[in-house]
């Protein structure tokens, strides 16, 4: 197919080139595949296209690795079944088989999901190649423009190359509808007045600049590592001079009550109570004062509950004073 394609854009460019020899002839090429690549909306779709592609093949994957554990399974327990069993195990994996073979062709078929996506996927840039090829063959009077890959073309100078005009008047069309005050209407015109070369040079010194802005913040980036560095390594001796000091101090202190207790021994007045000994005493001494306090507490709480009891009494023993009658005298 690829050399019928060839020999066809051959015979077409003999023909041309014969017919307008006087006046020379124009050829042009572009490179799809190139332009793709430098077509934001194409590489965003295509990365969404590689993820869902990424996770039909995971799912095809997992289906197949359930298929042979099925099978693994069967052959370690053939012996085990009938035949009847057998003959069902056998027919459940052939129709996973088929199955999974039936999502196969679903997804990356000749008529499958993924060449449909892809077929709408370039079909809107292909369209937009198009339109720019006739618009720029027009406007630059190219005779002839081929595509470099599908035409089979083994050489060509680079000189012949379109395809940063194309990219370029595609990237146009979409700022173009991007548009949204005079101001970047001026600056998109201005722009659009450039000839290929004129851009060339304009990107040229973009990129130069760019690298230059990325050359400083590489260079700032790299002072800011050092004075952390610095920082650090000033931090971590700070810390070891501090930890000596303190390990001095402590050997000091420790030198110090040593001398001093070789002297009460030596005296023989004991050794002063530790903080811990200190602690315990005091927790003791606290504990006695509240067991004092409670026995207080609870010996007067006796002694009225006493006096309470032998109130009651005496008011129980007491005689009850004589009735009235009606007169108001008192009866016998």
């Amino acid at each position: 197919m690829k050399t019928k394609v060839f020999f066809f854009f051959a015979s077409l460019f003999l023909v041309s080139l014969v017919a307008q020899a006087q006046r020379g002839i124009r050829v042009g090429y572009i490179n799809m595949d190139y332009i793709l690549e430098n077509v934001p909306e194409y590489q965003e779709a295509s990365s969404q296209l590689d993820s869902k592609v990424k996770k039909w093949k995971s799912e095809i994957e997992k289906k197949i690795g359930e298929i042979e554990e099925m099978k693994k399974q069967l052959q370690n327990e053939r012996v085990l079944l009938t035949k009847e069993l057998i003959e069902e195990r056998e027919e459940e994996i052939t129709y996973e088989e088929e199955q999974i073979f039936e999502y196969q062709q679903k997804r990356f078929g000749p008529e499958g999901d993924l060449a449909i996506q892809k077929r709408q996927l370039i079909e809107p840039i292909q369209d937009q190649v198009f339109n720019a090829v006739q618009e720029i063959s027009k406007n630059k009077k190219y005779d002839v423009v081929l595509t470099k890959k599908e035409a089979g073309v083994l050489y060509v100078a680079d000189r012949l190359d379109m395809s940063d005009q194309v990219l370029r008047s595609i990237t146009r069309s979409a700022k173009r509808k991007q548009i949204n005050s005079k101001k970047e209407e001026k600056s998109f015109d201005r722009d659009e007045a450039k000839t290929v070369e004129q851009d060339k040079a304009t990107q040229a010194r973009q990129k130069a600049i760019d690298d230059k802005k990325a050359e400083r913040e590489a260079l700032i980036e790299e002072k800011a590592k050092q004075r952390e560095e610095e920082k650090e390594a000033r931090n971590k001796a700070f810390e070891e001079r501090r930890q000596r000091i303190l390990a001095e101090r402590q050997k000091k202190k420790d030198s110090i009550a040593a001398v001093k207790a070789a002297a009460r021994e030596k005296s023989g007045r004991p050794a002063p109570l530790t903080a811990e000994e200190k602690k315990a005493r005091q927790e003791k001494i606290l504990a006695e004062r509240q067991k004092r306090k409670d026995s207080i507490l609870q010996a007067r709480k006796a002694r009225k509950d006493s006096i309470t009891a032998a109130r009651k009494n005496k008011a129980n023993n007491l005689p009850k004073p004589p009735e009235e009658d009606d007169n108001g005298e008192g009866g016998i």
